[in-house]
């Protein structure tokens, strides 16, 4: 019986620790990760989110393309939120010969690229 005790206390304790550590639920964790809204890919010029974001939406990019970014940026995060495969590569040409990276669609941030991203493409599935 004390074995029972202990574990229902340990469980007890675990949902009020969960639910004082995420009050706001979704929304909290969206802002502290980078706003990027639902159907966006999102890339900022610095780690963890920082500087100038652009925002590509599905409607005005072409998929299976390469998009190269704006002359002269470059991106060290993202936030993939267009629920299709997305690849970063380094290269500003899509080339594989450089580091490329593919993340789901299914709501990724990632707050560091392993390496400077300079174009992407949004895969159809």
């Amino acid at each position: 019986m004390r074995r029972h005790t202990i574990a229902l206390s340990a469980l007890i304790a675990l949902a009020a620790l969960s639910t004082a550590l995420t009050p706001a639920g979704p929304a909290l964790a969206a802002t502290r990760l980078g706003e990027c809204p639902t159907g966006a890919l999102c890339l900022w010029e610095r780690s963890g989110f920082g500087g100038a974001r652009q925002l590509y939406e599905l409607s005005g990019t072409d998929i299976e393309s390469c998009i190269p970014l704006r002359a002269g940026t470059t991106a060290q995060s993202l936030a993939n939120r267009t629920g299709r495969p997305v690849t970063t590569y380094q290269s500003a040409e899509c080339q594989e010969t450089g580091e490329f990276e593919t993340y789901p669609g299914s709501g990724t941030w990632s707050p560091q690229s392993p390496y400077r991203v300079r174009a992407f493409k949004i895969w159809e599935s």
